[in-house]
């Protein structure tokens, strides 16, 4: 039994056809060297094999991984002696019952289950009083068998999942320091997108405390991209739409600043070759995302819009948030913005919105 690599699945890119497939593998696997420069990947159907200084923390964060394992390596013809000093280095006679578990590939004369058991055999005979369990047992043997190489493993650890990083395009991301708007771009990047996110300062009505708020929390979100950067612009539209609105219009403050957010958006998708922008925002959570008022919204640009936490509730989007480590800095202390009007809209008119925009247009 010699050596030691690091079996990494993948799943959804496995459905793909096989010149995507071919080329997601590719993606996946640069995506691992890019983080891990000292560690190389061999591509296999359905596997990709790690060899070197691998951290598995760094495995955890990398999208388009379903799960890994670290294995050793055996041929064929030592895979009986190799299963049972595997399995004593690692615990088994600490356990009251065990399963091997055996995949195959390639031509051989025999079949899964038929191996498994002669291993099972070679560990019974050692461990006479463990009894086999394939139900529920206390510890597992893993057997990939392909060809002549054979790779035993007893943990599997699950990664993120989704998506290789970047293979459906780039979004740009309003990104404030909140719970919310992290997760909505964690979520896409986890759909094989790039993320630009970009935080708009509203001059006077943010300060730099804002600001460092959205940098800590990229930074949690850094882990699961090193390449994320923050595009910041600063903007003073919405006081001067506040100095031109009437008293009534007052409670359309937060719309307008939005529709202003998502022209800004929209702006540097075009700079930047994005296919869209994505948002934080979640059905009926505050005023501005009601069904009627997010109509009015969509309005002010002509890219894409998604919002990928439009179905969920507070609490399940501050448990992704708790999961993915950017919870914490977005509930640091911080004044917030303090433009939000006491009674805000839920249901705002278009018309009136464009009136609102269209004076602030003729002043320049």
């Amino acid at each position: 039994m010699t050596g030691t690599v690091w079996l990494v699945r993948y799943a959804e890119v496995f459905l793909k056809s096989d010149p995507v497939r071919r080329n997601w593998e590719r993606v996946l696997a640069h995506a691992i060297e890019r983080r891990m420069p000292d560690v190389a990947v061999r591509i296999e159907r359905g596997r990709l094999w790690a060899t070197g200084p691998v951290d598995p923390a760094v495995l955890r964060r990398i999208f388009g991984i379903a799960s890994f394992s670290e294995a050793v390596f055996s041929s064929l013809e030592d895979l009986d002696g190799a299963a049972l000093a595997y399995a004593d280095a690692h615990g088994i006679g600490e356990a009251a019952s065990f399963a091997v578990r055996v995949k195959r590939s390639g031509k051989h004369a025999f079949r899964s289950p038929q191996k498994a058991a002669e291993l099972g055999g070679v560990i019974l005979e050692a461990h006479p009083d463990l009894r086999v369990d394939l139900g529920c047992p206390d510890f597992e043997l893993f057997v990939e068998i392909r060809d002549d190489r054979c790779y035993l493993y007893h943990e599997v650890v699950a990664g993120p999942g989704g998506l290789p990083e970047g293979v459906e395009g780039t979004l740009v991301a309003l990104f404030s320091g909140g719970i919310d708007s992290p997760v909505a771009a964690y979520m896409m990047m986890r759909r094989g997108c790039r993320i630009v996110p970009l935080y708009v300062g509203l001059e006077p009505y943010l300060d730099e405390d804002s600001l460092a708020k959205a940098l800590a929390v990229l930074a949690a979100l850094r882990d699961y991209d090193p390449d994320l950067e923050l595009v910041v612009r600063t903007d003073d539209y919405l006081s001067r739409a506040r100095a031109l609105m009437r008293r009534s219009e007052e409670r359309l403050t937060c719309v307008v600043c939005k529709r202003r957010m998502y022209r800004l958006a929209a702006a540097l998708a075009e700079e930047v070759g994005a296919l869209g922008i994505v948002t934080g925002e979640s059905l009926g959570q505050v005023a501005s995302q009601t069904l009627d008022n997010l109509a009015v919204l969509d309005g002010a640009v002509a890219v894409p819009v998604y919002r990928p936490l439009i179905g969920l509730d507070k609490e399940e989007i501050i448990g992704v948030a708790r999961r993915i480590g950017t919870f914490t800095p977005s509930i640091a202390p911080g004044r917030g913005c303090r433009a939000v009007p006491d009674v805000a809209a839920t249901k705002s008119a278009l018309a009136e919105v464009a009136q609102i925009e269209a004076r602030v247009d003729r002043e320049g």
